[in-house]
């Protein structure tokens, strides 16, 4: 199955300049971990909610949050992004965007077209309510057009 049948394509966005209050604001109420930020249809970096915690007071929210903690919330977008991404085609299998998550250790994948514009975002959350929706259909992991597979040779145990 591709990634373009499963992917996320109502995408809150940001732009670089975008301050971390309306970050903190959309997080809070769309209840999602990961933001695109974007100019038009050209992806320039990622921000998490972990990023953003990690910029902001822990008081934030709290009575005790002061003048300076707030001031946070005044910090640009571009500031905190994660801008080395780790994208996936919107062609691509599922399963390729398996391997990707298990191998960079990351939870979302932006996905984009042939002309490197962005089109949806993946989250492995996207994965496994697949996985739920079709009881454990192996066609979701399968590529639509194998790759070509190579003969191993394995060693005869009992020449050994």
């Amino acid at each position: 199955m591709k990634v373009s049948k499963i992917m996320t394509t109502k995408v809150v966005t940001v732009g670089v300049d975008d301050n971390l209050g309306k970050v903190y604001q959309i997080f809070e109420k769309h209840r999602f971990h990961h933001l695109l930020v974007v100019s038009g249809k050209t992806l320039l970096g990622i921000v998490s909610d972990r990023d953003l915690l990690k910029h902001l007071s822990p008081r934030i929210g709290t009575p005790m949050a002061n003048e300076h903690d707030q001031a946070a919330f005044k910090r640009k977008v571009s500031q905190i992004m994660s801008r080395e991404l780790i994208v996936i085609l919107d062609t691509e299998s599922v399963l390729q965007a398996v391997r990707l998550f298990n191998r960079h250790r990351i939870s979302c994948l932006p996905v984009v077209n042939a002309e490197r514009q962005w089109v949806g975002i993946l989250s492995w959350r996207d994965v496994f309510r697949q996985i739920e929706k079709v009881k454990g259909s192996p066609s979701l992991l399968v590529p639509e057009k194998p790759a070509k597979q190579q003969e191993v040779q394995l060693a005869d145990p009992d020449k050994l």
